[in-house]
């Protein structure tokens, strides 16, 4: 088994858009010192920015207001859909924030505590694994590899957790920064086992239905096919919707499970934005949480939290996350201060000798934070 494709993306985002995405945030003054942009609204932005031909949406908020949404390019070439802030997308590892505020809620619930050692929920555990907890898994410090196979590998979730537990450690328990998509897919099978629930059908109850997110999910949404976007490789050809891969009754199999390959849409990110805003889902207290920088990430300036990329700005902490394959990308962002919302997707991310989104992943989201902020000032 190769490694997923999800894995290879994850990397190279790593690389690229996440270390781009510093770059200029980090580098960037103060919003209130920076000079006006002469009239060039996130609009004009976006459209000047976003690569000519790469089907996707972006959004954008400020606090809970809807500051700008507008799709580009086309969700199913063949039939030339047009992308718009109804497709729905698969938004990769954006997932993971989803499953780290499942482990919050339970906790809050008193379920588990995320001090609690995995073999509470996934024993026995070998002596090498006996230290790990929820929190190492949160954090990408559980020392587990990165992935056991390809996303789309019929594994069920006992299978996924003898192979984790069985698997040779890249580093001590709770010593060092070591993404891993197997530990988010644990923190899905412990979700299970202290819930009593299915994963998606325990955020569905629990976070999903009390932030009016109806369009999110992997199988209970029951989108109209229509409205699913035809993912496209880098040469241009169709790798279809990602259901039309082998996928279980419930959702993916659980090389992918937890930690990735959530649907979703612009609406629904708006929505999400907006709980994590109130008391909806979380308390404050559960909230903050998950925006704790607590694990700095190799060779950047950044923190990891639970389930997100804390980033350290002129204009405050930054959260975010990215997630895709080699065919799709995604961001999602929140800056903390002030509640600026950026998303952006697409379907069609990497086109051979055209574009490489990754490559304008930070000017983008930096530029929409700014301009955001601009307009309402």
């Amino acid at each position: 088994m190769g490694p997923s494709l999800r894995s290879r993306s994850r990397r190279r985002l790593a690389g690229a858009a996440a270390a781009v995405l510093a770059l200029l945030l980090l580098g960037a003054p103060p919003a209130e010192s920076r000079p006006p942009h002469d009239g060039d609204s996130v609009a004009d932005f976006v459209h000047r920015t976003w690569p000519k031909g790469a089907g996707g949406t972006v959004l954008a908020a400020h606090g809970d207001e809807l500051a700008y949404c507008g799709g580009f390019g086309t969700s199913n070439r063949a039939a030339g859909t047009p992308a718009s802030c109804r497709t729905v997308y698969d938004v990769g590892s954006v997932t993971k924030q989803f499953t780290a505020a499942a482990i919050v809620k339970l906790e809050a619930m008193g379920r588990l505590r995320v001090s609690d050692r995995i073999g509470r929920y996934l024993g026995p555990v070998p002596d090498d694994k006996r230290a790990i907890t929820i929190e190492h898994l949160l954090t990408h410090t559980s020392g587990l590899i990165e992935g056991l196979g390809d996303d789309y590998d019929a594994l069920s979730r006992d299978e996924l957790v003898r192979g984790a537990l069985a698997s040779k450690l890249r580093s001590a328990p709770g010593a060092e920064f070591s993404y891993s998509n197997t530990g988010y897919s644990l923190l899905a099978a412990i979700v299970e086992k202290a819930s009593g629930e299915g994963y998606e059908p325990f955020l569905a109850r629990h976070l999903f239905a009390p932030a009016g997110m109806t369009r999110t999910g992997y199988v209970l949404p029951r989108w109209p096919r229509h409205l699913v976007a035809v993912e496209y490789d880098s040469a241009g050809r169709s790798q279809g919707r990602p259901f039309d891969h082998p996928w279980a009754a419930d959702g993916p199999y659980w090389n992918l499970r937890g930690n990735g390959g959530m649907l979703s849409t612009a609406g629904d990110m708006l929505r999400w934005h907006r709980a994590l805003l109130g008391d909806e889902i979380l308390s404050a207290r559960a909230r903050d949480k998950l925006f704790e920088p607590r694990v700095p990430e190799p060779d950047s300036d950044d923190s990891y939290g639970y389930g997100w990329t804390i980033s350290d700005t002129p204009d405050g902490p930054v959260a975010w996350h990215d997630g895709g394959n080699d065919w799709s990308l995604a961001l999602l962002g929140r800056s903390l201060r002030d509640g600026v919302l950026v998303f952006w997707v697409s379907n069609h991310a990497y086109r051979d000798g055209k574009w490489n989104l990754d490559d304008r992943a930070g000017e983008l989201t930096e530029g929409i934070l700014d301009r955001v902020r601009g307009e309402r000032s």
